[in-house]
């Protein structure tokens, strides 16, 4: 049986790092931001996906905003100890509909190995159209809302208009994995990637 397949669409960086340049100054806040962190995004050769050995893992600091769906102060930082798959995605995103449903599956088969997944609604004409989307593929996970892009402009070097993107944060919070790519990427292939993550022994 052949399994579902992800579908990422990644745009060129040059774009990306000038839109990063001019948006420097809106990367700040307490609504929507990620604020310290040693983590800067390199993409060697231009690679699109990127594993991290754990010695040169940086950390992305405090990424916290307002739950899609409630509103409440939502955090990366209160999902510490737990390995953390944070999808940036937005409901007007073709590759974003076509991914949410694999996405939704690993989320759920992957629960018990502590792994707990994010999503972060970026660029959405209304909280409303996110929220639809949201309901309508039933996503087993919270996102959090973020319009105006702080979350992902305030991630050192990282493309901005990379939807879908995702980043995996081991249990310490530290970038282990980024998958940045146009092509696709077999469902089992990340689910074992992000299994052999969760299985990593205590630092």
């Amino acid at each position: 049986m052949r399994l579902p397949r992800f579908r990422f669409l990644a745009r060129p960086l040059a774009g990306a790092l000038i839109a990063l340049a001019a948006l420097a100054g809106c990367a700040t806040g307490s609504d929507q931001a990620v604020h310290g962190g040693s983590f800067t995004f390199v993409s060697p050769g231009g690679q699109t996906e990127i594993s991290y050995p754990p010695d040169k893992r940086g950390t992305i600091g405090t990424l916290q905003g307002p739950d899609l769906m409630t509103g409440a102060t939502i955090s990366a930082q209160q999902f510490k100890g737990k390995v953390l798959v944070i999808n940036f995605w937005g409901s007007w995103c073709p590759p974003c509909r076509e991914e949410q449903d694999s996405l939704s599956l690993l989320s759920q088969q992957l629960a018990p190995d502590g792994v707990q997944f994010l999503g972060i609604d970026l660029k959405e004409p209304s909280q409303t159209a996110g929220q639809d989307f949201h309901r309508a593929k039933a996503v087993p996970y919270p996102s959090i809302y973020d319009q105006t892009m702080r979350t992902i402009l305030s991630l050192q070097g990282y493309p901005a208009t990379a939807i879908p993107s995702t980043i995996v944060l081991d249990r310490e919070q530290r970038v282990a994995q980024i998958w940045l790519v146009s092509a696709s990427v077999p469902m089992g292939q990340m689910k074992d990637r992000i299994a052999a993550i969760a299985a990593e022994p205590a630092s």
